[in-house]
């Protein structure tokens, strides 16, 4: 009876398809019915009615179907292999009286799709969204003929025994080829998805997918699948296939001919279910077992547009530019090299033969004024430029006493300590000392002074500070190597697993400006910070020549090299560059992949060269007592230690913000009380004893300043600073915990620097035109750079479809970002800030140490 039904009810139709397509029809047919009689009749012993309808496009459907019943919807069109045309499937279903879901099954020429109504998506904890209203977009088999009638069927069916009203509705899909610029607006659900096709026109290898709303939520998928069927187009299964990335407003992905090798993919939109992976709220439902819950009107807006990306001449551009930028430094750096060479050579022929100038012209090369007041150092002319010889003891001693001492620190001739630098350093020790073997017992009166200077705290041996501040750089390089090597298998490992999975949530991308090159997802973010690498570079090449020069004059026994001006020590310079090259190389690492969990590989090195760069402040007065590589070190690994337990525990933990902050106050009372008595203090269990008689015998019994007043202003103002951000800190507790503690270093830096620059002006001393023009330029490339910073293009502290809604296109040569001009100038900023650091006290090269105030 079963098969006599289903014989008669395909003979109905009044049209007469090709026989080839009779009998595919006829097979499908047969099987269905054979199927339904073992497995439906077969199992209840009832017969059901199959009813076969010729259908038509635009035509609503208004039918009841039962167990007792099956239609199935007959529909043809024309399908042309150089055109594709979507159909799309719309069914609406009554909720009243619904005892069982619906089937509809659509067969087609090589796919088949399959879905129910009301049609059950889950949420997480097993929550259950059901939909009454579904739309599907079927995908087009493809074709080999230039023309071809398809046909495909739509079977309805269900096991309720009660009648269910249903409406089908099969209509084309107007604009279901995206073209090339040109916008186009939607409309989706999470029971209605929709995708587009788009073909790659001739001459374009590369396009980048926008799709855009004005509505935040509800939260939605985008994704880039091959022209393959099925297309998985469910919350379920919409990350099973291509590429796809969740957004808000905001989504972009660039796209690649090579990856698809029929030159076309789909774009498929997704409206999800719940709003959470956006960063939504998720909202509290009783979870009673198979209970349903109303998701509420979940319709969302959007715009698609295609546009082709960048061509190969724009990438080149763009390294050339990139390449270009910091070679002009080192090209600038050789012009100033030669300029002051031949100013050297020029001055030297004066010292050699004065009588072969006036002495007008002597004196203006001299330095000296109409008074005959000190004559300029070699060092004066030029930064990187040997001074070639020793200028004569008239000049030096004329030089020692046009300076007056303030200190009462007996004088020292020069002519006495001369002595040959052919020694082996490696038999010196650093506990030994150069010229008094009573220092351990002089040290306490010597530090305690009222007034300091640098003759005061530079007593050790030359050789023994030399080997001491030479393990800063040799540590330091150790730390790169092992640092560095863990952290690029890492990123390869990210890459690669952003490749396989296509989820592109795993990284924090500025979408809209994110130009790949091979397997790396955006290579202009990498590119931009080869400056780190080229200027650390080149500032280890400067340190070079610094340093060579003063080793030749210390092996001449050039007076001026060994007791004057501020001591000549190279390591932490070295230290100084070789960070700002692993800086460089880091920050690549962390753009292969950005997010929360490898953002410290973007922030160690600038906790280093921040640590560094305070440290050589203070070397440069104190190069006794100055920390050692050891100790810094391990100071800077509890820094980077707690930026990676902050990133981990500090967002909203109160617990962890009140332990941090007492932390980050005792360690600023315990430095200020270091930096204060010159190391000269215990901390044990007197302590506590010390400080209340000092409390009584400075403030209660007489009211008495401090002894040391310049340094306890600036240990005041930064304690002032710290307290602040400690509080800031615990009131506010900033997700980026990582950028809030190196805010706290630069702070500290830049308060240190400023009272290094003010007490340098204050003591008398003068900052020479070269440091001068370094100092001004780097605070505007600072300022610059910083609000380049600002604009904060993505951020991992929000879901990956929040951080999207940063994301804005390229502004510099259709390559590079906000983002990458920060690298630019960041990296000039810092080799300009090292530039000062290098050369701010040259004009103290022909001033005894006795003379140069400590602060």
């Amino acid at each position: 009876m079963v098969l006599r039904s289903c014989w008669k009810s395909r003979h109905k139709n009044s049209s007469r398809p090709a026989p080839r397509l009779i009998r595919a029809g006829l097979a499908a047919l047969f099987w269905l019915c054979v199927t339904q009689l073992a497995c439906g009749s077969g199992a209840v012993g009832e017969t059901k009615n199959v009813v076969q309808k010729d259908a038509e496009f635009d035509v609503t459907y208004n039918d009841t179907v039962t167990s007792e019943n099956q239609t199935i919807y007959a529909f043809n069109h024309t399908v042309s292999r150089n055109k594709t045309e979507g159909v799309r499937v719309r069914v609406d279903v009554s909720p009243q009286n619904l005892e069982s879901t619906i089937l509809f099954v659509v067969r087609q020429k090589q796919a088949v799709l399959s879905f129910q109504v009301p049609l059950i998506l889950r949420g997480l904890y097993q929550r259950k969204y059901p939909y009454n209203h579904v739309g599907r977009t079927l995908c087009q088999p493809p074709t080999r003929a230039a023309s071809e009638t398809q046909y495909f069927f739509v079977d309805v069916s269900t096991l309720s025994a009660q009648g269910t009203n249903y409406q089908l509705r099969v209509s084309r899909v107007e604009s279901f080829t995206l073209q090339t610029d040109k916008k186009f607006t939607f409309t989706a659900s999470p029971s209605q998805p929709q995708y587009f096709k788009y073909v790659f026109p001739d001459g374009v290898d590369t396009v980048i997918v926008k799709v855009n709303s004005d509505m935040n939520f509800p939260c939605s998928v985008m994704s880039i699948q091959d022209i393959q069927c099925p297309v998985y187009d469910l919350d379920n299964n919409v990350a099973f296939l291509g590429m796809y990335q969740t957004m808000t407003k905001k989504g972009a992905i660039t796209v690649q001919r090579k990856d698809f090798p029929r030159n076309s993919f789909y774009v498929v939109v997704v409206v999800k279910t719940e709003d959470e992976a956006c960063g939504g709220p998720l909202h509290f439902y009783p979870l009673r077992p198979d209970e349903l819950i109303d998701a509420g009107n979940r319709t969302k807006v959007l715009d698609v547009v295609v546009s082709p990306a960048i061509n190969s001449e724009v990438y080149v551009m763009g390294m050339l530019f990139c390449l270009g930028i910091f070679l002009s430094f080192y090209l600038l750096t050789l012009l100033v090299a030669c300029v002051e060479n031949k100013r050297m050579n020029k001055k030297r022929a004066v010292l050699e033969n004065p009588a072969d100038m006036s002495p007008a012209e002597t004196a203006s090369l001299l330095g000296k004024n109409g008074d005959g007041k000190t004559p300029a150092s070699p060092y004066e002319y030029g930064s990187f430029a040997d001074n070639g010889s020793t200028l004569s003891s008239e000049a030096i001693t004329e030089s020692a006493t046009s300076t007056d001492n303030n200190y009462g620190y007996m004088e020292r001739s020069l002519d006495s300590v001369g002595r040959s630098r052919h020694e082996s350093l490696s038999s010196v020790e650093e506990d030994d000392y150069d010229t008094l073997e009573d220092i351990n017992s002089d040290k306490n009166i010597v530090r305690t002074k009222k007034f300091l200077c640098v003759s005061d705290l530079a007593r050790k041996d030359k050789r023994v500070l030399s080997k001491k501040y030479q393990i800063y750089f040799w540590n330091i390089a150790t730390i790169a190597v092992f640092y560095a090597l863990p952290v690029i298998q890492l990123v390869i490992t990210y890459q690669t697993v952003v490749n396989v999975t296509g989820n592109q949530d795993i990284c924090y991308y500025n979408f809209l400006c994110a130009h790949p090159l091979g397997a790396l997802s955006a290579f202009n973010n990498i590119l931009s910070n080869l400056g780190y690498v080229m200027l650390g570079l080149l500032f280890l090449l400067i340190v070079l020549k610094r340093d060579i020069v003063h080793n030749r004059a210390l092996v001449r026994n050039d007076l001026n090299a060994l007791e004057c001006g501020i001591p000549k020590h190279f390591g932490l310079f070295y230290a100084m560059g070789t960070a700002l090259m692993m800086e460089g190389l880091l920050s690549a690492c962390y753009h292969v992949c950005p997010n929360y969990t490898n953002f410290q590989f973007d922030t160690s090195f600038m906790y280093m060269i921040a640590g560094l760069c305070m440290l050589k402040l203070y070397q440069k007065r104190h190069p006794d007592i100055n920390a050692s590589a050891y100790t810094a070190y391990a100071c800077l690994a509890a820094v980077i230690f707690f930026s990676v337990l902050g990133v981990v525990f500090g967002k909203g933990n109160m617990a962890f913000w009140i332990v941090f902050s007492v932390i980050h106050i005792l360690a600023t009372l315990l430095l200020s009380t270091q930096l204060y008595y010159m190391g000269r203090w215990r901390l044990n269990a007197g302590i506590l004893r010390r400080m209340l008689h000092i409390i009584y015998t400075d403030c209660i019994r007489q009211c008495s300043g401090p002894m040391y007043i310049d340094r306890m202003v600036l240990l005041v103002m930064g304690n002032i600073v710290n307290w602040s951000l400690a509080a800031y800190g615990l009131i506010e507790r900033p997700n980026d915990f990582a950028s809030y503690l190196l805010a706290i270093a630069i702070c500290n830096l830049l308060l240190y620097f400023a009272f290094y620059i003010i007490m340098k002006l204050r003591s008398g001393e003068r900052i020479k035109c070269l440091p001068l023009v370094c100092i001004l330029f780097t605070a505007v490339v600072w300022g610059f750079a910083l609000y380049f910073f600002f604009q904060g293009l993505s951020t991992w502290q929000k879901t990956p479809a929040e951080s999207r809604e940063h994301n804005r296109d390229c502004i510099l040569l259709f390559f590079f970002d906000d983002h990458d001009i920060w690298h630019f100038l960041s990296s000039i900023a810092m080799f300009g800030s090292f530039l000062v650091l290098l050369t701010m006290d040259d004009d103290l090269d022909t001033v005894q140490r006795d003379k140069i105030y400590v602060f």
